[in-house]
C-alpha cells in the first residue's frame, strides 16, 4: 500500500487519463482478430428421440451414419452417435458394426457428434434437402498417447454458425448495419448458444449499450466458462462504463483462458484497468506487453505505455516513448496530447531539456 502511495505521489497531474471510451477505440482491432474457432460437445441428457424403427410420415428421413476407422472401415466397437438441430437434440444410437440409424421428421441443416473410445470426438455439418433415406459418413482419428478428449461447446448448426462468422466478419469490417442483421439472424436460429451471445455482446458493445452487453455476455461465460473472447468482451463492456476494479477479473480470465500473443486488445484493456486502480508496475507491464504484441495496430497504446512509464517515475523513459510516438505518428489526433505531456514532462522538470 505505501508503495502505491508513493507511485501516486509521483503522478504529474497533467497526464488525464486517455479517453473514457479507450477499450472501444481498438475494437475494430479485436473483432477482427476473434473470430471464433468451435468446439464440439456432447450436451448432457441428450435426447434418445429418433431409431430406424420408428416411423414417420412426410418429411421424415432415415439417416444411417457409417462411422469409419483410420482405415477407412467401419469400426468394429461401439460409438455413441448424437444428432443435433441447432443445438436442439435431434437423436441418439449406438452403433453396430459402425453404423448406427436415426430418424428425423423434417429435412433441413444438422450437426452430428460421434464418441468412440480411444479416438478423438469428431462434428460434422451436414444438411438433408428430401425425404426418404440418407447417409453420413464420420472418419475418426486416433488420440495419440498425450492426447486425451476435451469437451467442447455446445454444437452450432451450419446456418447459426454461418450467421455468427458474418456478424464477426462484418464488425471486424466495421459494418455494423451487417453486423446487426446477422447478429439477429443468429439470436433466431440458436439463441442460448455462447458464441451467438457473445456476437450478440458485442454488436451491443458497437452500439455502445455497455449495461445490455454486459447482460448478454455475463450469460455467454455461464453458458461457456472457458470462452475467452467473451471474458474478454465483458472486460472491455465494464471498462466502458468506468468499472475498471470489475473489468479486472474477466479480462485476466481472457488472458488464462487464451494466454496467445495475438490478444493483444485484451493486454491493452487490462492495462488501463490496472492504471485506474493504482497498480502502475502491472499496468506497465501488460502495456508494453500488448504495444509489443499489437504490432503497431492500435499506436494509442503506446500513450498507455508513456503514462504507466511516468506513474512509475520512470521519466526519461516515458519521454523517450513520447518521442517515438511523435516521429512514428505525427499526423494521428493523439499527437497533440504527447506533444502536451512532453512538454510538462520538462516544464515541470522531470527530463532533460534538449
Amino acid at each position: 500500500m505505501r508503495r502505491l502511495q508513493a507511485h501516486s505521489s509521483r503522478r504529474p497531474q497533467f497526464l488525464s487519463l486517455l479517453p473514457a471510451n479507450y477499450c472501444a477505440l481498438s475494437r475494430s482491432g479485436f473483432l477482427a482478430s476473434l473470430l471464433i474457432g468451435l468446439l464440439l460437445v456432447v450436451p448432457s441428457g441428450a435426447q434418445n428421440t429418433g431409431t430406424a424403427e420408428t416411423e414417420f410420415h412426410g418429411n421424415g428421413v432415415a439417416i444411417s451414419v457409417v462411422v469409419h476407422a483410420p482405415s477407412g472401415q467401419p469400426i468394429s466397437s461401439s460409438a455413441t452417435v448424437r444428432l443435433f438441430r441447432g443445438t436442439i437434440p435431434a437423436g441418439q444410437a449406438e452403433t453396430t458394426v459402425g453404423r448406427a440409424e436415426l430418424v428425423v421428421n423434417e429435412v433441413g441443416d444438422f450437426t452430428v457428434v460421434v464418441q468412440a473410445g480411444g479416438y478423438a470426438n469428431v462434428q460434422k455439418d451436414f444438411s438433408i434437402n428430401s425425404a426418404g433415406r440418407a447417409q453420413v459418413d464420420v472418419y475418426l482419428q486416433a488420440l495419440s498417447e498425450n492426447t486425451t478428449a476435451v469437451p467442447g461447446r455446445p454444437v452450432l448448426a451450419p446456418k447459426a454458425k454461418k450467421a455468427v462468422d458474418e456478424g464477426l466478419r462484418a464488425l471486424g469490417a466495421n459494418n455494423l448495419a451487417e453486423a446487426q442483421k446477422h447478429a439477429g439472424q443468429a439470436m433466431r436460429l440458436a439463441p442460448g448458444h455462447p458464441d451467438v451471445l457473445y456476437l450478440q455482446g458485442v454488436v451491443l458493445l458497437k452500439e455502445r449499450d455497455w449495461s445490455k452487453a454486459q447482460d448478454i455476455l455475463e450469460k455467454a461465460i455461464q453458458v461457456d466458462p472457458s470462452h475467452a473472447n467473451a471474458f474478454a468482451a465483458l472486460g472491455m463492456a465494464l471498462c466502458d462504463q468506468g468499472r475498471y476494479e470489475a473489468a479486472v477479473a474477466p479480462l485476466e480470465k481472457a488472458l488464462h483462458l487464451n494466454p496467445a500473443p495475438v490478444s493483444w486488445d485484451t493486454r491493452s484493456a487490462l492495462a488501463k484497468a490496472y492504471y485506474q486502480q493504482a497498480r502502475y508496475d502491472q499496468a506497465l507491464q501488460m502495456s508494453q506487453d500488448a504495444w509489443s504484441s499489437s504490432k503497431g495496430k492500435a499506436p494509442e497504446i503506446e500513450l498507455l505505455v508513456a503514462q504507466s512509464l511516468t506513474a512509475v517515475g520512470r521519466y526519461e523513459d516515458a519521454a523517450q516513448t513520447l518521442r517515438q510516438f511523435l516521429r512514428d505518428y505525427a499526423d494521428r489526433p493523439e499527437a497533440a496530447t504527447a506533444r502536451r505531456w512532453l512538454d510538462r514532462l520538462a516544464a515541470d522538470g522531470k527530463i532533460r531539456a534538449r
